[in-house]
């Protein structure tokens, strides 16, 4: 999906001026199955659908030429338009869940722990992404006294100008010596709220200087209207989500992901608690391990009632025909790579009822074969 914001612009403009022109340079791709839009006041939202016959191996190669084209024709929008997101990774489906929290720790506290785990737990085997949720963007909170500002002859157009014009990163070119040049880099960057409290804003001719801090306080603080916000067990808290790589084995990396958060335990600040929600390791195993139950309970049930009712040979015969059936079906899965999930699993339970009646139907059809005299494969 390609997100594109164009503010206050109506519905018309952004369909014109935006959703158009990105339409036309996304339709060249060759891979492309087909390519839906909606155009509202002040968004554009595109959505891409590649053609199926595309393996997901190919899909990063594919985003990458799609972000390519994007960002061609983003050049020639028109000002104002902030430049387009393209998110190809809203379909990842998280393995492994939890959250972080703590009574006496900030959102940004909680956020820079959660950075430092994900610097750990990227670097386990099979683990695709990990994405922190209920991030709040921090900002510098400035409470203007309207009395003071206009007792010194300042606006608030001049004073948003002011703001506007420093605190800029601008390059102002480069000295050359010799072989070499230096870059001059003028960043006019605050570095704390006291520098930003320093900040002249003087109108031009005035007779007194005027500085930021004398006609605004300023504080940071947290924005008033965050796009998430996360709660466990009562508390605030920040999410943790880890996606595996397609084709590993998830229980193996739901293993290593728990042991590495208990070597990280030691480390974690005291008060900082971490609750797993979902594991999706845990579910896979639990899965298998009701399939394996299950399976062995039936086969136990079906050759004791086969062993009273039809003999000890036409049991043996029928509980070996059972597990030589799944057993050859784990193997073809296995070769061609078709994982164990519970549509997988729920269709070999589901399979087992069909194969007993089979094997019965075959083992009495031969026995009522042998009693009417019926010869043996290959005699007289």
């Amino acid at each position: 999906m390609i997100v594109t914001h164009y503010p206050g612009a109506s519905a018309q403009q952004v369909e014109e001026e935006v959703t158009l022109p990105l339409e036309n340079a996304i339709q060249q791709l060759p891979s492309l199955d087909n390519v839906s839009s909606i155009s509202s006041n002040g968004l554009s939202q595109i959505t891409v659908n590649i053609a199926s016959q595309y393996h997901s191996s190919e899909l990063p190669q594919i985003w990458d030429e799609l972000r390519r084209r994007v960002g061609d024709a983003s050049r020639l929008f028109p000002p104002g338009v902030v430049p387009p997101f393209v998110n190809d990774d809203f379909g990842d489906v998280f393995g492994f869940f939890f959250a972080i929290s703590g009574d006496s720790f900030t959102n940004p506290e909680l956020v820079r722990y959660a950075e430092q785990l994900r610097r750990e737990l990227v670097l386990v085997p099979g683990v695709g992404k990990v994405a922190i949720g209920g991030v709040i963007p921090q900002q510098i909170n400035v409470d203007i006294s309207l009395a003071k500002m206009a007792a010194r002859g300042i606006t608030l157009n001049q004073l948003a100008a002011i703001l506007a014009r420093l605190n800029v990163v601008s390059s102002a070119g480069e000295i050359r010596v010799g072989s070499e040049s230096i870059r001059l880099h003028p960043t006019g960057e605050f570095q704390s709220i006291d520098e930003l409290g320093d900040l002249l804003v003087s109108p031009h001719g005035a007779s007194a200087t005027t500085r930021l801090r004398d006609i605004a306080t300023l504080s940071r603080g947290l924005t008033d209207s965050p796009a998430s916000i996360y709660h466990a067990n009562g508390r605030q808290a920040v999410t943790m989500g880890v996606s595996f790589i397609p084709g590993v084995n998830v229980i193996d990396v739901g293993h290593a992901l728990e042991a590495r958060l208990q070597q990280m335990a030691a480390d974690k600040p005291a008060g900082i608690n971490i609750a797993i929600f979902y594991d999706q390791a845990a579910e896979v195993a639990h899965s298998v391990n009701g399939f394996i139950t299950n399976f062995l309970m039936a086969l136990a049930i079906v050759v004791g009632v086969l062993l009273v009712f039809m003999g000890v040979r036409s049991g043996i015969i029928i509980a070996l025909s059972l597990a030589l059936n799944v057993l050859g079906t784990l193997l073809i899965m296995y070769i061609w790579g078709i994982e164990l999930q519970r549509i997988s699993l729920g269709a070999l339970i589901i399979a087992l009822s069909m194969l007993v009646d089979n094997a019965i139907v075959i083992v009495e059809g031969v026995l009522i074969a042998r009693q009417q005299g019926s010869p043996l494969l290959g005699r007289d």
